[in-house]
């Protein structure tokens, strides 16, 4: 049987959980314009005591690919992850591909992680190419010489969703994503655009619309069960 304070204390549950959902809608619709931003669920529960519970979800779905004016940039058309590392050392992996070449000549991410093993670009260099599978290439000034700089990696993980979320729209592999997984021969790489968010914003917007009416429905009968607990005491006393 379910006493007053149980419905309360339910209600009360099951309106934080509701709050948590609207702080990942929320996110998501903030990061609409980042590139390569994969948006994330929160999928609730109900269990058979009318309690909710919630879990984190990555949706990794391809996002549309657009043509930008960069060399640099590169979007990856289907499954995978570019592994990138800090200045302090920390590898991490992203499919944000707007890339730059910092004053070293390290083709980095825009917060300064260096892509790959570290591709170094010549100063005085023609025909800058990153080719689908990754390879990285220039020509001299004449036009005669190639010169490969090396290869932008592809890897993919057994559970992508089991990846850990990091700052600027990075991950971090854990046990569950398990070991990344070098994918090889591939023509996955799309230089000179960029992958957009896979964010639905028309279902964002929907979401928040019947997650608000969930809400005042929900605050409506704590208020009514609270009402009606203390006209009871004031019966008792």
């Amino acid at each position: 049987m379910t006493t007053i304070h149980g419905i309360i204390n339910r209600g009360i549950i099951n309106s934080e959980l509701q709050f948590e959902k609207m702080g990942y809608i929320s996110s998501n619709v903030s990061n609409y314009n980042t590139h390569g931003y994969k948006a994330v669920r929160f999928e609730q529960i109900l269990d058979e005591n009318g309690y909710l519970s919630g879990v984190e979800r990555t949706d990794f779905s391809q996002g549309a690919i657009q043509r930008t004016d960069n060399i640099f940039d590169v979007a990856i058309d289907g499954a995978g992850f570019i592994p990138v590392t800090s200045p302090t050392g920390d590898v991490t992996y992203t499919r944000e591909g707007g890339f730059k070449v910092n004053k070293n000549g390290y083709i980095i991410t825009n917060d300064g992680y260096i892509v790959g093993d570290g591709i170094q670009v010549p100063v005085n260099f023609d025909n800058f190419s990153i080719k689908p599978d990754g390879e990285v290439e220039v020509y001299s000034h004449d036009g005669m010489t190639r010169e490969t700089l090396g290869y932008i990696p592809l890897v993919n993980f057994q559970n992508p969703e089991g990846l850990k979320k990091a700052d600027n729209n990075k991950y971090y592999l854990t046990a569950e994503s398990g070991e990344p997984v070098l994918i090889k021969k591939h023509k996955k790489f799309k230089q000179g655009n960029i992958e957009l968010t896979n964010i639905d914003m028309l279902n964002e917007v929907n979401s928040i619309l019947r997650l608000n009416a969930s809400m005042l429905a929900s605050f409506k009968v704590m208020q009514t069960v609270n009402d009606m607990y203390a006209k009871a005491l004031q019966l008792n006393q």
